[in-house]
C-alpha cells in the first residue's frame, strides 16, 4: 500500500501546483474581456481572436481545476442525504461513486477526446469565426483536463481504500458544508 500512497500523493502534488496555478488564467480571461470591450468601445474594432482566447482561458481554468476540486473534496454532492451516515459509509459511497460513476465517465471522454483532439490537429481545423483562432488548442484543453481528473480520480481512489483498511488517516473527515449557525459561531462571538 505505501507506494500506491507514494504514487497518490505525487498525483495530489501535481494536481495542486496546477490547480492553484490555473486560477490566475480567470484573471487573465477578464483582463482580455475587459480590453476587448475597451478597443471595442473607444476605436470601434474587434476581434474574434480576443473572443475565442477568453474562451480558451475560461475552459482552461474550468478544467485543469477539476482534479483540485476533486482533490480537495469540493465536488457537488448532496450533503442532506450524505450527511445522515456514518462516516465510514461515507467513504463507502464516495469509493462506490469514484469507482462506478467517475471513472467510466473520465475513461469515456479520454477514449472519445484522443481521435477527437487528434483530428483537430492533424487538419489544422480553424474557428468558423473570421479572424478566429486555431482550434485544436482548445479540444487539447479537455483531453488534458480529462488526464487530470483520471489520475486524481485514481488517487482518490487509493486514499479512500487506504482510509478503509486503517493505512492512513482521514485527510478530511466530512463536516457539513451548511452547519447550523449556533455550530459555527463562539459563545464569545454572540455576546
Amino acid at each position: 500500500m505505501k507506494p500506491l500512497l507514494g504514487f497518490s500523493r505525487l498525483i495530489d502534488t501535481i494536481t495542486e501546483k496546477i490547480g492553484k496555478a490555473v486560477s490566475w488564467l480567470i484573471l487573465v480571461a477578464v483582463l482580455v474581456s475587459a480590453g476587448n470591450a475597451i478597443i471595442r468601445k473607444a476605436f470601434n474594432m474587434s476581434s474574434n481572436a480576443w473572443l475565442e482566447a477568453q474562451w480558451y482561458l475560461f475552459g482552461a481554468a474550468f478544467m485543469f481545476a477539476a482534479a483540485y476540486t476533486l482533490s480537495q473534496n469540493e465536488h457537488i454532492r448532496i450533503d442532506v442525504v450524505y450527511g445522515m451516515f456514518s462516516r465510514r459509509v461515507q467513504h463507502w459511497i464516495d469509493l462506490f461513486g469514484h469507482v462506478f460513476f467517475l471513472m467510466p465517465f473520465v475513461v469515456l471522454m479520454l477514449y472519445y477526446l484522443v481521435p477527437y483532439v487528434r483530428m483537430s490537429y492533424v487538419s489544422g481545423e480553424l474557428s468558423s469565426s473570421a479572424g478566429g483562432l486555431v482550434i485544436w488548442p482548445a479540444k487539447a484543453i479537455l483531453l488534458i483536463g480529462f488526464v487530470l481528473l483520471a489520475l486524481q480520480g485514481v488517487s482518490e481512489i487509493i486514499k479512500k481504500i487506504a482510509i478503509m483498511t486503517g493505512n492512513m488517516d482521514d485527510p478530511t473527515p466530512y463536516v457539513p458544508a451548511h452547519a447550523p449557525l449556533d455550530d459555527v459561531v463562539s459563545p464569545e462571538a454572540r455576546s
